[in-house]
């Protein structure tokens, strides 16, 4: 095999974890509407958020991750892995999906508000749970706050495939992806969803950011130095991310809007998340670009003991993607059902973070635990061998 890339240091990069625990807490805060707290997360000052970060970090990770494997180990064994990753996710997500749902139907029955099925997407599985849960199965139905992970899971079933070409061709796989943007783009293509509508996170947009996320992990992040460290960057991109924390708040507050062309501001709102519009894109280029290079990977505040909740829950990304996606609905209600005081939008906020945290940290204790220590292991029974 011909590598044409250069595979990143060995080790684990903290700044990934540090990102990813970030991206999952902010999906938490992002999906419980009306709180106060979830101001602190990046969609309120920008057009990226913590998904287009999420998915990032996803490609970056699964392509010097199985990249490696694939040259170390033959492709054979790297893409069966992938695929082995991706079916792991899908189980999570069905279990997730399960539970998902009957959390919302004890919750609407506990309460006694109907209206929550209709809310969080689910009355057609009440009224058709045979379909709609095949539907389920098949990635065409998705309650509100679960399109990510189907996402994912697709992105994942064909990467092996981008990953071969990308170890040969980086700068091909990342000009095709591209173009398959463009096109999917222009020609409105999208998967249907179920019972009606498309996929929000269009799959064939999306895969820019994931495959973004790979070239930037074997060596795109060196093509790219100089432009990262240049003077202009820091200049038009300082101002770039000016212009859309205006417009962004341009799109939340009339009072902003006015003071500005009316044309100007419904360019940028609502924001396009569905398709990836180009002007989020390249806010979030430009963001992880100014996080490159002002994190670098030796960076001391990885270290920093105020971090390490957030580092442990990128760490363990799955299991807490999942119990916050969870966590989510009972905050969400908590505060339709039983006060929406400012105080109770910083309890349910606070708790379901400390609970995503214990999650994280369980479960690294647990795989620890799982492996025996080499000292206790049985040495090799002797050689019984006779002597004459």
């Amino acid at each position: 095999m011909t590598i044409e890339v250069i595979l990143p240091p060995r080790g684990r990069d903290y700044r990934l974890d540090l990102l990813r625990g970030f991206a999952n807490w902010a999906i938490f805060l992002d999906h419980i509407p009306n709180n106060v707290v979830n101001w602190i997360t990046q969609r309120n000052y920008g057009f990226s958020d913590a998904a287009d970060l999420f998915v990032f970090i996803s490609g970056y990770t699964a392509s010097f991750v199985y990249g490696r494997m694939i040259v170390e180990r033959g492709f054979v064994i790297g893409g069966t892995r992938l695929i082995k990753r991706a079916w792991q996710i899908y189980v999570a997500h069905i279990i997730l999906f399960v539970m998902y749902i009957a959390e919302i139907g004890y919750l609407s029955h506990r309460y006694g508000d109907p209206n929550l099925n209709n809310d969080f997407n689910v009355a057609g599985f009440m009224n058709d749970p045979a379909r709609t849960l095949y539907e389920g199965l098949i990635l065409a139905f998705k309650p509100v706050n679960m399109d990510v992970l189907p996402l994912y899971i697709l992105l994942m079933v064909i990467f092996p495939l981008v990953l071969w070409v990308m170890l040969r061709r980086p700068n091909l796989a990342l000009a095709l992806s591209f173009l398959l943007y463009l096109a999917a783009r222009y020609f409105d293509w999208n998967l249907r969803a179920y019972p009606t509508g498309y996929w929000y996170f269009n799959p064939f947009c999306w895969q820019l950011l994931f495959v973004f996320g790979g070239w930037f992990a074997l060596g795109g992040s060196i093509e790219s130095r100089s432009l990262i460290r240049s003077r202009a960057l820091l200049v038009l991109g300082s101002v770039y991310l000016v212009f859309a924390l205006v417009m962004t708040m341009a799109g939340r507050f009339p009072e902003v809007a006015h003071l500005m062309p009316a044309k100007l501001v419904d360019t940028f709102n609502p924001n396009d998340k569905t398709n990836l519009a180009p002007y989020r894109l390249l806010h979030f280029v430009v963001l992880f670009f100014f996080i490159s290079r002002f994190m670098p990977r030796d960076w001391l505040g990885l270290q920093w003991p105020i971090l390490q909740p957030m580092i442990k829950c990128g760490q363990q990304s799955l299991e807490v993607f999942c119990i916050g996606v969870f966590l989510a609905v009972a905050a969400h209600v908590i505060l339709v059902e039983v006060s929406s005081a400012i105080w109770m939008q910083i309890v349910v906020s606070v708790v379901g973070i400390a609970l995503m945290t214990a999650v994280a940290y369980y479960r690294s204790w647990s795989k620890l635990a799982d492996k025996k220590p080499e000292k206790l292991r049985p040495s090799p029974p002797p050689d019984r061998q006779q002597t004459a």
